[in-house]
């Protein structure tokens, strides 16, 4: 037929072989990767489909570096067609980044036929973040709050709420004030260490009694768990 003598697959330019291999190896070091990130995940933002799109983005990485190859044109115009894309979804731990470039150098390496590197990359960046996990590298022992006061405005609570902080912290500092209800009320926000004879709950019951019983909240464990 006519139209057909114009057809040229330039699939041949990487055998079947190639293909199979280049998707297969990046599935299984992808699942690796995962298994690793769900075993050494701490927070409570665990995501089934986090780690399912990992998995998948290894494989598509080896696609697209296989399609791309040697030739540059190819590249520049892959870059060109994918920087159209965005993703609105905030991670929510500085950790995720981290193992979406794994995944995607892996996959990479995998499309490129790296497949020795692409094994041992991820040997060895998988063992050293469970070491990470196991041993809790850089832990930062000194656990700080958040504390959160609504004062009214009609007088000056300041120095009553530095009071209680004094009597209950080892350390404080005021991250911020602002109105808050149309100007009803004022929201003071600190940062405080807790001396260690002293607890959240005795630190909230103070500060409502400074505060003619207006809301006063204090988040423990901020820099640790998601929410």
């Amino acid at each position: 037929m006519d139209f057909l003598t114009g057809f040229n697959d330039l699939s041949a330019e990487f055998s079947v072989a190639d293909i199979a291999i280049s998707l297969t190896l990046s599935f299984i070091l992808s699942c690796v990767i995962g298994l690793v990130y769900r075993w050494t995940h701490r927070n409570v933002s665990y995501s089934q489909s986090y780690v399912q799109t990992l998995i998948v983005m290894g494989m598509i990485i080896a696609v697209i570096m296989l399609i791309v190859g040697s030739n540059v044109a190819r590249a520049f115009a892959l870059v060109g067609a994918l920087s159209i894309i965005r993703f609105r979804n905030a991670l929510k731990e500085t950790r995720d980044v981290g193992y979406i470039f794994l995944v995607m150098g892996v996959g990479m390496a995998c499309g490129t036929r790296f497949y020795l590197l692409a094994i041992i990359a991820t040997v060895v960046v998988c063992l050293v973040l469970v070491l990470m996990y196991r041993f809790n590298w850089f832990a930062h022992n000194v656990q700080r709050q958040v504390v959160k006061v609504h004062v009214p405005t009609d007088e000056d609570y300041a120095d009553r709420i530095d009071d209680v902080l004094i009597r209950n912290t080892d350390e404080y500092e005021q991250v911020s004030i602002e109105t808050i209800r149309g100007g009803a009320l004022l929201e003071y926000t600190y940062t405080v260490r807790l001396k260690k004879a002293k607890n959240a709950a005795g630190l909230l019951g103070e500060l409502r009694e400074v505060t003619s019983g207006q809301q006063v909240t204090v988040l423990t464990g901020y820099d640790q768990t998601d929410l």
